[in-house]
């Protein structure tokens, strides 16, 4: 097991990225640019849906950067397909658009976040090192203004301890783990043990698609 696979949801030593864009150039190039960090080892490059599904499952990625558009499909349709060949993957969608209902969309997905591609290089890389974190990949702001805008749906209610629900309003106002840890007094490990829970619980695959989950069940309020 990968450290990226652990329960705790720690960050490996090496973070394995996978590049799936259909402009060669672009992909090329993000490649380059993220292979020069010491951290991060970027181990393909895809430009369609077809090509990122054979490489997710031979490369073993620890983050996916898909782009939203591709030639043979839409990439945030394909989150599933992408997590259902490797569940531990944190996949961050890169697009031209914000549009809300492709960033809603993204989230129930599944997504780990979502990075515009007007943002800076160095968003892009800290994007990646955060989403192998298991940390979202949004910013407070943004996260406020798509959570009214999820879908709700009810359903079965989880089963939650009073500490999972406690977090799960913070990660609501879109807190990071150290700053969770710090607000209820308690390390960043038991952080991400509670969140683990939670994904675990509720069949998610990041931290987004825990509050996108919590939202339609009604588990917290995302007005």
């Amino acid at each position: 097991m990968t450290r990226s696979e652990a329960p705790d949801g720690s960050a490996p030593d090496t973070v394995r990225v996978l590049v799936v864009d259909d402009h060669q150039m672009f992909a090329s190039s993000l490649a380059h640019a993220l292979g020069s960090e010491p951290d991060l080892l970027v181990v393909g490059q895809a430009t369609s849906l077809g090509e990122a599904e054979r490489l997710i499952g031979t490369t073993a990625p620890d983050v996916v950067l898909l782009d939203h558009r591709l030639p043979d499909g839409d990439g945030v349709g394909a989150i599933s397909d992408l997590h259902a060949i490797r569940p531990a993957a944190k996949i961050v969608v890169l697009t031209a658009t914000t549009s809300d209902r492709i960033l809603v969309a993204a989230m129930e997905a599944g997504a780990a976040g979502f990075i515009a591609k007007t943002q800076r290089l160095d968003d892009v890389i800290d994007g990646v090192r955060a989403a192998a974190q298991g940390e979202s990949v949004v910013s407070a702001k943004l996260l406020s203004r798509l959570l009214p805008r999820l879908h709700r749906q009810g359903g079965a209610s989880a089963e939650l301890t009073d500490r999972e629900r406690e977090i799960l309003d913070l990660l609501a106002r879109g807190l990071s783990n150290a700053d969770i840890g710090q607000q209820l007094t308690i390390s960043v490990h038991t952080v991400r043990n509670h969140v683990a829970n939670l994904s675990a619980k509720l069949g998610a695959h990041s931290k987004l698609e825990v509050l996108a989950i919590a939202v339609r069940r009604g588990l917290v309020d995302g007005a």
